[in-house]
């Protein structure tokens, strides 16, 4: 067992470390299901243990977890990461170009919000692209529930909204 965990930490290392931007748990869980290498247990197992261990960093935003490759977790792949098969980085590789646009989209579109100072909700929306920012959207609503509601639908909403600012502004 404690080799298979170490393989699979291994393989979660390595699609980190191909990527210029961090992977959310879904997205990593999603190529260990989808190439039938373990269960999503022992997947969530290898992933607490890595952040536990300094070999990735873990921020969460609205109950999304991203994950970032370490320098130990680059030092620990440097050492061990020949125990990978050519074939599962082969894997690897394939899912990241397939995936890229879809891993970019969900990274690069973001919705947050917070209690403000006169007890309002501020919903934060934003769409980036690379380092900078196509539309950053901040605006208070009354309660909870529409603020996370405004959350929810931005992925699906931002592109209309963005082009129907653009269209008015300019």
């Amino acid at each position: 067992m404690a080799d298979t965990l170490s393989l699979y930490k291994l393989i979660i290392l390595k699609m980190l470390e191909q990527v210029e931007y961090p992977l959310t748990n879904s997205q990593i869980t999603e190529f260990i299901l989808d190439k039938e290498y373990t269960n999503y247990f022992t997947v969530q197992q290898a992933l607490s243990e890595m952040d536990e261990t300094g070999l990735v960093n873990v921020t969460t935003k609205r109950n999304n977890s991203l994950y970032h490759i370490t320098d130990a977790g680059k030092n620990t792949l440097e050492f061990f990461g020949n125990k990978i098969s050519d074939a599962i980085l082969t894997d690897i590789h394939n899912y990241l170009e397939e995936h890229k646009i879809a891993i970019r989209e969900a990274l690069s579109t973001t919705a947050d919000y917070f209690v403000g100072n006169n007890g309002e909700y501020v919903v934060r929306c934003r769409v980036r692209e690379q380092d900078s920012n196509l539309i950053d959207l901040t605006f208070q609503v009354p309660s909870k529930k529409q603020a996370e509601s405004a959350c929810s639908h931005w992925a699906e909403k931002s592109q209309n909204i963005y082009a129907t600012i653009m269209k008015e502004l300019l």
